[in-house]
């Protein structure tokens, strides 16, 4: 077998002698292996491209059909690479698909010769504190045995990612296809061959994975480090879209809080499918952003301690709180997100869905899959440790209603949830029922009260705990009771105290959301929380499994950037040890006496100080932290007291503008 070395000028170098010429693998995937512990290197390129090539009428002329033609390109755009000039193909010839991570497109063997592109070989390079990754790459023209294809499990072991410090390339998390390997393996050697290695995958890239990402690197103490997103950009719920939300659809299971379950996986791995079907498996992907969506918080306590907040503001900030606002358009935040997440790119993974994480022996097994226009690609990795930083913010809560179904089938898109408001323009002059009483219903009813109608019902009559009910004061707002039942035919709502409100056009539910786990079947979220979590972190059954985001609201973003710090330290075996199993059974029961068994049990208010100085604690942060990692200072108070001065200035707001509206309100009725 011959391989053929391109150096950056393009000009071909036989590699008569060299270890990669001596190689006879029997797969292209054992070729790639070999490629990348052998093959040079060439600082000028900045992708590696190789010729799978196939001479007609030799022993190596494929017979298969049909190979693949990868070609990664920046950012993610998607593009065939053309084969060399003299087998250029046509734009028929090429079908586009997606495999793994990268996009492909499926070209005839009858060419003979089939260009891949290999993903950037990164290394990482420590100065002055600000790490600098550098491409590293490599050309190569090579052989193909009869029926060869460069399958996932190929490319999978071929993709590798930037050690935290050094210079060597990280080998890659192992596949299901290395099982065939370790059973040729004595359990010794496979423990040698773990031994001091640390493997950590991360659930999700928005704000509480984004800084799980940073931690974990800054530790300098793991060999894998992979996030999995699968939106195609960080910043989850910030993210936003531009397509129209889907309908809403079985309401039970909305209402049961089991309206994302697990999904039916492959009888093998890796396996390419057909697409998931979203109208049969919805899995409520999609954002709760509308276009003019500002943060209601103030940017001091949604900023991490590092990475200053963006001080972008908009021109209705401006005249609603003055020069000085403190909140932020939706587009801040998310681009907020994405440059935390951009500070180690070669980490994450996009468009990547984790569909079931389970425990084989001591290793968490991730089945893992990829969409595509055209297929799905299935494959399983595994770690010695797992990160669930998806959020709870996804899967809409709707509460049961007789006859809601109904009014929803009759006009498809009439009932919608919070999520899925994508402002007001579409409710001028309609009849709106607006139900709850928290912070999205109290938005939404106050956005749409100069525009229409509106009828607040109030689910429980508890507001908000920290905003309070002055959105609903608006003097266009009529509030109510809970709703009784909907009669489809009139568009009739019947309230729980004989009052109806008639010729409804929409219903929207700002209601809440519901925990879901489906990647974890064996976690069981109770009474809307996630139960067996000590301290908010550490599952008590095994202590590899940890969560990062699982509380309610009020200084989110700090507390994200504290549980990380935490969860690095710990799986870093740089933190306190942990408490036995009893210790943090006895801290749930009592903590569950305090503040329910409920979704209270996750609100760190009040006691925000004690929760943060904990984790600083745990986290080693009173002594020497061996110089590396983030650093966790004191609890400042000032955190806390511009988080509550953000909801006085939004209260004030909502008392001078209804204030004006009542008195617009008496001119008209005096004219």
């Amino acid at each position: 077998m011959s391989i053929i070395h391109r150096g950056a000028a393009g000009k071909r170098k036989r590699q008569s002698t060299s270890a990669m010429a001596s190689v006879s693998p029997t797969s292209a995937g054992e070729l790639l292996r070999s490629l990348r512990s052998e093959a040079e290197y060439s600082e000028e390129l900045n992708e590696s491209l190789i010729y799978l090539t196939a001479e007609p009428g030799s022993e190596a002329e494929p017979e298969a059909s049909e190979a693949s033609c990868v070609r990664r390109r920046p950012r993610g755009v998607v593009s065939a690479t053309a084969p060399p000039q003299s087998q250029q193909l046509s734009q028929a010839e090429l079908r586009p698909c997606s495999l793994l991570m990268l996009p492909f497109a499926i070209i005839p063997l009858s060419h003979r010769s089939v260009l891949f592109s290999t993903v950037k070989e990164p290394s990482v390079e420590a100065k002055e504190g600000q790490r600098r990754v550098s491409a590293r790459a490599r050309r190569c023209v090579l052989s193909v045995r009869d029926g060869d294809m460069l399958g996932p499990t190929g490319w999978l072991r071929h993709r590798s990612r930037p050690r935290p410090r050094g210079d060597v390339p990280v080998k890659p998390s192992r596949t299901t296809a290395d099982e065939s390997t370790d059973q040729k393996m004595g359990e010794q050697q496979q423990s040698q061959q773990r031994q001091g290695k640390k493997r950590v995958a991360v659930i999700g890239a928005g704000p509480s994975g984004a800084i799980t990402l940073d931690a974990l690197v800054k530790e300098h103490a793991f060999d894998v480090i992979r996030v999995f997103e699968r939106r195609e950009a960080a910043g989850g719920c910030w993210i936003g879209d531009t397509a129209p939300p889907p309908t809403l659809r079985d309401f039970t299971s909305l209402a049961a809080r089991t309206a994302d379950p697990p999904i039916p996986l492959p009888p093998s791995l890796p396996l390419q499918t057909a697409p998931l079907d979203p109208a049969q498996y919805p899995r409520f992907s999609e954002s709760s952003i509308y276009p003019y969506l500002e943060t209601n918080v103030d940017a001091i306590p949604m900023s991490f301690e590092l990475e200053p907040f963006p001080s972008t503001t908009t021109e209705w900030s401006r005249g609603h709180y003055g020069d000085s606002t403190p909140f932020r358009p939706w587009t801040a935040v998310r681009q907020y997100v994405q440059d935390v997440a951009a500070l180690h790119p070669d980490y994450v993974e996009y468009g990547v869905t984790v569909e079931r994480a389970s425990k084989v022996g001591d290793e968490w097994e991730l089945v893992l899959r990829k969409g595509g226009c055209e297929v799905d690609t299935w494959w399983a990795e595994r770690f010695d440790a797992l990160v669930v930083a998806s959020g709870h913010y996804h899967v809409p809560y709707i509460p049961p209603i007789d006859g809601l179904e109904e009014y929803e089938a009759s006009r498809p898109g009439s009932v919608i949830h919070s999520k899925h408001f994508r402002g007001r323009e579409l409710y001028a002059g309609r009849r709106v029922v607006v139900v709850g009483a928290s912070v999205s219903a109290a938005d939404i009813a106050f956005d749409l009260a100069p525009h229409c109608t509106v009828f607040a019902i109030m689910v429980g009559r508890t507001f908000n705990a920290y905003f309070g009910g002055g959105a609903f004061e608006h003097p266009r707002i009529t509030q109510c009771v809970t709703i009784d039942r909907i009669d489809p035919k009139s568009r009739t709502v019947y309230l729980q105290d004989g009052t109806e409100i008639p010729q409804v056009d929409h219903i929207i539910f700002g209601t809440g959301y519901s925990w879901s786990l489906p990647f974890l079947p064996q976690i069981k979220p109770r009474n809307n929380r996630v139960p067996g979590l000590w301290q908010h972190i550490v599952h008590q059954d095994d202590p590899s499994l940890l969560f990062v985001g699982a509380v309610g609201a009020g200084l989110t973003f700090k507390i994200f950037e504290w549980q990380a710090v935490y969860v690095a330290r710990l799986l870093a075996g740089r933190s306190k040890p942990l408490p036995s199993r009893e210790e943090m059974e006895e801290w749930e029961e009592e903590r569950v006496k305090v503040k329910g068994d409920g979704p209270g049990f996750s609100l760190v208010s009040p006691d925000f100080e004690a929760y943060f100085e904990l984790l600083r604690e745990l986290a080693t942060e009173g002594r020497t932290a061996e110089g590396v990692g983030r650093k966790l200072p004191v609890f400042r108070r000032e955190w806390h007291r511009a988080f509550s001065e953000g909801h006085e200035l939004r209260k004030g707001m909502w008392s001078r503008v209804n204030a004006l509206a009542v008195q617009e309100l008496q001119k008209t009725t005096k004219l």
